[in-house]
């Protein structure tokens, strides 16, 4: 238990720094964009680069290379993180893992069918329904660290686990909605690259380059089976074994916390400067009351709210899960609040439906200003909220020592 424990604490310390960085480079991409650097940033965004073996050959721009490969690394480590949480973590028993299943569920249904509703006679944009379900762990746990001490520990726990069931739910929709036409034999060498990982764990394989090799194979697969092929990485990472040998550190860990620091300070940064920089020439309010970024932004910004805080409060009201101790309403409501931010998913779904600059701008757009609206309403709500209760657990304390 104090292993696990001890991970959480690393990975929120480390997802916390992560989004200073993210944050940086997102601005620093919206600055290149509408400033003398336009050309120089679109210019890297479209270099073409080829990988090629033979007759087989991968010939595209850097923007896919990071979308679709240094993504795959991202998604990997998620699915180690599932895979951990899962096995041994918050996510271990129905007891831990309910409420934010529960959450989770609330979190990606009501923010689609508020998209839904607002879209509902602009068929040109309904496919982009699973933008706002995203939650952006790093983003939602740096502003939670702002808060420092004054937020439980629960609290945080809490929210690491409903942003990485969120994640599953991310992973299957891409898998099902946004698959282009599938190859059948791609795809079936993929399962077979999937299968010989399995086998590689099963019969006790501890080193890191056989997984490595099957992985770029499944990669190159996924990608011409015509599903996405970052889903490759989480396939991957499903096969990589937890546990250790006698005296040593399990590849599993290993892999988690070697690739950490690079997908938090490498991976995730390049992609919010590939993907953050809208064009805001032409951009003024009327835009984002078009339907599609209306019903991104609305779906971060209110279906998160009504969906997180919705049906965590029904499932403790029916008793199929309990409300953590230290944990008051009004906390849940701010994290509901947080898991809003959908920045790096919501971006990256947003890149998956449209190939048109307009349109992605026009996501982008709405994942920007609902986030931006969400992490703001959340830190103010837990902000106001603890240090309220810190002024009343001193007054208390004060009180008590008159009397004594």
């Amino acid at each position: 238990m104090t292993n696990t424990l001890s991970s959480i604490a690393k990975f929120i310390k480390l997802e916390s720094s992560s989004a200073i960085i993210l944050l940086f480079m997102a601005l620093f991409a919206l600055v290149a964009a509408n400033s003398g650097l336009s050309a120089i940033y679109h210019e890297f965004l479209d270099t073409n680069i080829r990988i090629g073996v033979g007759s087989f050959e991968i010939s595209k721009a850097a923007v896919f290379w990071i979308n679709d490969g240094l993504m795959a690394i991202f998604f990997f480590l998620v699915g180690l993180e599932i895979k951990r949480e899962v096995l041994t973590g918050e996510l271990s028993t129905w007891g831990q893992a309910s409420l934010p299943i529960f959450a989770a569920i609330g979190g990606m249904v009501v923010p689609a069918l508020v998209f839904f509703y607002i879209n509902a006679d602009s068929p040109e944009t309904i496919s982009a329904w699973a933008v706002p379900m995203a939650t952006d762990i790093a983003f939602a746990l740096g502003i939670l660290a702002l808060l420092g001490k004054r937020v439980p520990v629960a609290l945080k726990i809490f929210l690491l686990a409903v942003a990485i069931i969120d994640d599953i739910g991310a992973i299957v929709i891409i898998s099902i909605f946004y698959t282009s036409e599938l190859s059948v034999n791609m795809l079936t060498l993929s399962m077979m690259g999937f299968a010989l990982a399995v086998t590689l764990n099963r019969i006790g394989v501890k080193i890191i380059a056989p997984y490595l090799m099957v992985g770029i194979f499944m990669w190159a697969c996924v990608l011409k089976s015509g599903v996405h092929a970052t889903l490759a990485g989480v396939l991957i990472a499903f096969t990589i074994p937890l546990k250790k040998g006698e005296g040593e550190q399990s590849l599993f860990n290993r892999l988690e916390h070697g690739l950490h620091p690079w997908v938090a300070f490498l991976v995730l940064p390049l992609f919010a400067f590939a993907n953050a920089g809208i064009d805001l020439s032409g951009i003024s309010i009327s835009s984002l009351l078009q339907p599609l970024p209306l019903g991104i932004a609305v779906g971060l910004l209110i279906g998160k709210q009504l969906g997180v805080l919705g049906m965590t409060w029904i499932a403790v009201v029916l008793g199929i899960a309990k409300k953590p101790i230290g944990m008051s309403w009004v906390h849940i409501y701010g994290i509901a609040c947080l898991t809003g931010i959908g920045f790096t998913m919501s971006l990256f779904i947003g890149s998956l439906v449209y190939g048109s600059t307009d349109m992605i701008n026009l996501v982008r757009l709405g994942v920007l200003s609902g986030s931006i609206m969400s992490g703001v309403l959340g830190y103010a709500v837990l902000g106001v909220y603890t240090s309220k209760k810190r002024i009343r657990n001193k007054k208390t304390k004060r009180a008590l020592n008159s009397k004594d």
